[in-house]
């Protein structure tokens, strides 16, 4: 069992130490508050990843839909004939 790079024999000696600072009738309220921290603490990991697995996604769709759009001979870049439309100055009143 490695857990953070630390094994089951330094597991036992922190479990001790603990044991002796805050003595056996608050370690049981540590070990709740900390168990409900790490608890969090993979909450927000796992909705940190989705969120990064969601934004590539949504990357990758984009970047196969410019692909699709450069084979079939779409082509955005070219807005002259849009720039010339909206560039004409409205009517005068007279």
């Amino acid at each position: 069992m490695n857990v953070f790079g630390i094994g089951l024999p330094e597991i036992a000696v922190i479990g001790a130490l603990a044991l002796l600072v805050f003595g056996p009738k608050r370690l049981p309220e540590l070990g709740k508050t900390l168990g409900k921290t790490l608890k969090g603490f993979q909450a927000a990991s796992s909705e940190f990843e989705r969120e990064i697995q969601k934004a590539m996604a949504d990357s990758e769709s984009l970047e196969e839909t410019n692909e699709s759009d450069l084979s079939s001979g779409t082509n955005y870049s070219d807005r002259s004939e849009i720039n010339n439309d909206n560039n004409q100055s409205p009517p005068s009143k007279e």
